[in-house]
């Protein structure tokens, strides 16, 4: 187990640094001159010099690259073009709300998504399963910003049960956090419910087809535990997968769901920062997120040896 481990963490330092060397041709990518880009229609060439001299765009490529990843793996994501201020501090004065939001919408989902899988395949064929089938369709159709602007609409400005828009940090109370974050949790959590909801319903309804099932349900098991520990836990293993790679549906849909309930998240930072061209906080914030989600995916492949006895490595 050990030496798998060690394996998984040396296998992502070239993912990581393929992620990197593209996060940093972002300035390339991008059309046109970033430096003039940046500068504007009204800047003069001067201008356009200095942006280029304090970017470094005037160096060869690999030489940039270079000296960026250094800084990298000093912690040093750079500094602002607009407020000159470090990225680092810029995404750590963000990084709660943004945090929050996914925990409490990851929550949420296994919360809901896992059990209504599991009745959807015990109920299989009946108005129950149809039901719940035609939820998760129509869920992870709509558009994360279309169930937002309508639960805020329902929510906060006709029954006034909840806040329009604005976070309100944990330090400030319990409940308060959360009245800020119920309804962003749930516009951001409808598509992921839906997916890991008929995952595990596919899931589930292979395992209950299975012979011990039925042996144990000639031994008399309640149904009960038949479904939650013995069935789930044998089909857990394609949820857990969908869990770990829904987290980039959550890392997406947050810089929406920030927008639409004006959260000020990295999310929100991240939509400003593409506003107006910041390509030192835009390469920052894309890195951080993409180590997110593959250390997410190292979780992932960790967690199959703890529910499923017959995988080892």
């Amino acid at each position: 187990m050990a030496s798998y481990v060690l394996r998984r963490i040396l296998v992502t330092i070239p993912v990581m640094a393929i992620v990197a060397l593209f996060v940093f041709s972002l300035l390339y990518i991008a059309p046109g001159d970033p430096a003039a880009v940046i500068a504007g229609d009204q800047a003069s060439p001067a201008d356009v010099e200095r942006i280029r001299q304090s970017l470094g765009l005037d160096q060869p490529f690999l030489v940039q690259f270079g000296g960026w990843l250094w800084r990298i793996l000093h912690f040093d994501l750079g500094t602002s073009i607009f407020t000159n201020l470090p990225v680092t501090s810029m995404i750590a004065q963000r990084i709660e709300p943004t945090l929050s939001l996914m925990l409490l919408t990851l929550v949420m989902t296994l919360v809901v998504a896992v059990p209504l899988g599991v009745v959807a395949a015990w109920k299989a064929g009946s108005w129950i399963d149809r039901a719940i089938m035609a939820f998760a369709v129509s869920a992870f159709s709509l558009p994360v910003f279309v169930v937002g602007y309508v639960l805020a609409y329902v929510f906060a400005l006709q029954l006034e049960w909840l806040p329009v828009q604005g976070y309100t940090p944990f330090s400030e109370g319990i409940w308060p956090w959360l009245q800020s974050l119920i309804l962003p949790s749930i516009a951001l959590g409808c598509v992921y419910i839906a997916l890991i909801a008929r995952i595990t319903r596919a899931s589930m309804l292979e395992v209950l087809q299975q012979d011990y099932i039925r042996t144990g349900r000639a031994k008399g098991l309640g149904q009960r535990d038949i479904l939650f520990v013995h069935a789930l836990k044998n089909a857990a293993v394609p949820i857990v997968t969908v869990i770990g790679i829904g987290v980039a549906l959550l890392i997406g849909g947050a810089v929406v769901t920030e927008s639409v309930f004006a959260i000020p998240g990295v999310g929100r930072l991240t939509v400003d920062a593409i506003l107006r061209r910041d390509y030192p906080v835009i390469q920052g914030i894309v890195l951080m997120f993409s180590f997110l989600y593959t250390l997410v995916n190292l979780l992932v492949d960790l967690t199959y040896t703890l529910i499923d006895p017959r995988i080892r490595y």
